[in-house]
């Protein structure tokens, strides 16, 4: 499987201001120091290799958007504004004129993730089908993409769009196939409730698990969380907040943090923790900083294998 983040960022999007942009050449100037390249690729070699990341590039600013690929048929976690972009890539790769399947698997339906769909271009193309799964009850579901395709939320009303779409629920806690992968869905602590999911095929596991505030309080809830998370090659993971925002400004506003998901896949055994759903707020410096932090928790908390550590960012490519 591979798995291609098309949105990373929590709550709305987020542009880069034009100081954001200065500060970026300025530092990378600053560490050029003066010298002289003698051609493009020396350049990009400078970049790739003395640049730090938040430098060089960017965690991005569209909201949730995960696509799973191993198959002939589109599988996507969430419709946040990241969905936008993938819609642009299958009208470069199909155009309008070969039609497409996509099942989509809804952690739920705040604005955030639901926010992309009226800006998907296959949506309004006769021949595609889309599906659109979830754990919630099917009305919940339904009538959030309905209201957002009514004035005076947008201009295009739900019976403009052409495409087949069908809503599916999907029951908790059970397995379900779904185009050759095994999924289960599990509820996760939010308001008005979301949901993980996990997929399996060929061996692998993939777990995408946003918008949930674990705390770790209950043992009867992470053991629960650790049996969905266990073994999995990759769990995606809300780590929103810093330790320090967590318990003191952003308690109980539903999300995680970085050290929490440490210790929820450490226990699970899981091979790859990869943060998720990074606060708007936070600038690539900081997101940076929380990446680094969180790499030296794991090394610190370590008594089994390493767990490797990363940090999404829009356009990153994994391979499970």
């Amino acid at each position: 499987m591979r798995i291609r983040f098309w949105g990373t960022r929590g709550s709305l999007p987020v542009a880069p201001r034009g100081e954001d942009v200065r500060q970026k050449i300025k530092q990378g100037l600053l560490q050029a120091n003066g010298r002289q390249f003698d051609s493009e690729a020396a350049i990009e070699r400078f970049i790739d290799a003395e640049l730090d990341f938040p430098i060089r590039h960017s965690y991005g600013g569209n909201t949730a958007c995960v696509e799973i690929i191993d198959g002939k048929n589109y599988t996507v976690c969430d419709m946040g504004s990241g969905l936008r972009c993938l819609g642009q890539q299958v009208m470069q790769d199909h155009g309008p004129d070969k039609p497409q399947v996509y099942n989509f698997f809804m952690s739920h339906v705040h604005w955030d993730h639901i926010m992309g769909f009226p800006f998907f271009p296959p949506a309004y193309i006769p021949g595609n089908t889309i599906h659109i799964h979830g754990a919630h009850e099917l009305v919940v579901l339904e009538e959030a993409f309905h209201r957002q395709h009514s004035d005076p939320c947008f201009p295009v009303q739900w019976d403009q769009l052409r495409a087949t779409i069908n809503f599916v629920h999907l029951e908790p806690d059970h397995w379900h196939e779904i185009d050759g992968f095994r999924v289960k869905a599990k509820l996760q602590p939010h308001h008005g409730d979301s949901y993980g999911y996990r997929f399996e095929k060929n061996g692998k596991a993939v777990v995408y698990s946003t918008d949930g505030e674990h705390k770790l309080q209950s043992e009867t809830e992470t053991e629960a969380m650790i049996e969905f998370y266990r073994g999995a090659d990759l769990v995606i993971f809300d780590a929103m907040y810093s330790l320090s925002d967590m318990i003191t400004i952003r308690q109980d506003w539903g999300h995680s943090s970085n050290v929490v998901g440490v210790d929820l896949c450490m226990r699970a055994r899981v091979k790859h923790y990869c943060m998720f759903h990074h606060e708007p707020a936070y600038s690539d410096e900081t997101i940076h900083t929380v990446l680094r932090e969180t790499k030296r928790y794991e090394e610190i908390v370590r008594e089994n294998d390493a767990l490797q550590v990363s940090s999404a960012y829009d356009g990153l490519v994994l391979q499970v």
